[in-house]
């Protein structure tokens, strides 16, 4: 397994960040490659993904831990884990960490794309670039 971690600071309270990472239905507005994603029950998240010109419906359970951190796994292939931990920074501005957990041949296996480390480079750009889209979105809504 690889392990990757960023983070990006916003100009947001926590509060409002937290509200917002947990409004699935809106990934598709800062997650790159998701064109739809819903809540179902029992803490779980759907998500139809575009990637490497290939079309994947996944199922993920999400939960909460203590201290602002959502935790999140799919429960089929690909496998993948991660969360997403908020810090923050003062009153007004939040750190949004990203830890993702994944088997870089089970990736391009599954969405295509460059071997070894080529894809953890395209990886870290997805990952790197989904923050700033989060940045956006986030401060966008004001």
């Amino acid at each position: 397994m690889s392990t990757l971690e960023e983070h990006v600071d916003v100009g947001v309270p926590i509060d409002r960040a937290w509200d917002r990472l947990h409004r699935v239905e809106n990934f598709p507005s800062f997650v790159e490659g998701v064109r739809d994603a819903r809540t179902e029950p029992n803490g779980r998240a759907h998500l139809d993904v575009e990637a490497g010109g290939r079309t994947r419906e996944l199922e993920a359970e999400v939960s909460d831990r203590k201290e602002r951190v959502m935790e999140w796994h799919t429960t089929g292939a690909p496998l993948l884990a991660g969360t997403f931990s908020l810090k923050p920074i003062d009153r007004t501005h939040t750190r949004v960490q990203a830890r993702l957990e994944y088997d870089p041949d089970t990736v391009r296996e599954t969405f295509g794309g460059p071997k070894g480390f080529a894809q953890a480079n395209a990886i870290e750009r997805v990952v790197r670039s989904d923050l700033e889209h989060f940045k956006d979105y986030l401060e966008r809504e004001r």
